[in-house]
């Protein structure tokens, strides 16, 4: 069995020199890629500084950081999966609207905000409210492409804009 490893103040430091070359292996047996996997190992460690539920012990610590990581490419999965779909859906916009880099970053940065705001809603009121909302089509039209009814799709649109509102008025307190 593996000693505690205890965590003073100093503790991201020691879990940094013990662990991050694993870490960083680890990773990149599961990304393909020394650069992903880097930055995901750095990206984890940032994310232990900034947060305040790190324990002050941990008996297993390379578990610990495999589940930070794990969250961190789940994360990286989902933001490469929307960025696929945020291409393929500009590249059939009929009429080609040529948009800056930094106003390219910033759609992204939105749609990705979007997608953590709506993350754990049901598939079908994400769909309800993305139809709606983004591509500018009518609740009859959204209650046809789903085969619901309209008062369902205004639930839906409804709960998912309460998710919104609530989740901004949380960074704001």
């Amino acid at each position: 069995m593996p000693t505690p490893v205890c965590l003073p103040p100093t503790s991201i430091e020691s879990l940094y020199c013990d662990h991050h070359l694993w870490l960083k292996g680890w990773l990149h047996r599961r990304l393909g890629s020394a650069e992903q996997a880097g930055d995901l190992a750095h990206d984890t460690f940032v994310r232990l500084l900034n947060s305040d539920r790190v324990p002050s012990r941990l008996d297993e610590p390379r578990a610990y950081l495999t589940t930070v990581a794990q969250r961190l490419v789940s994360n990286h999965w989902r933001r490469e999966k929307l960025e696929r779909a945020y291409l393929e859906a500009l590249a059939q916009a009929p009429s080609r609207v040529e948009l800056s880099p930094e106003e390219r970053a910033i759609l992204l940065e939105t749609l990705l905000e979007l997608d953590c705001l709506l993350d754990g809603l049901p598939t079908i009121v994400k769909e309800a409210f993305l139809l709606s909302q983004l591509d500018g089509q009518t609740h009859a039209q959204v209650a046809q492409a789903l085969g619901i009814s309209v008062p369902t799709v205004k639930r839906y649109v409804v709960k998912a804009l309460q998710r919104c509102f609530f989740a901004d008025l949380s960074f704001v307190g």
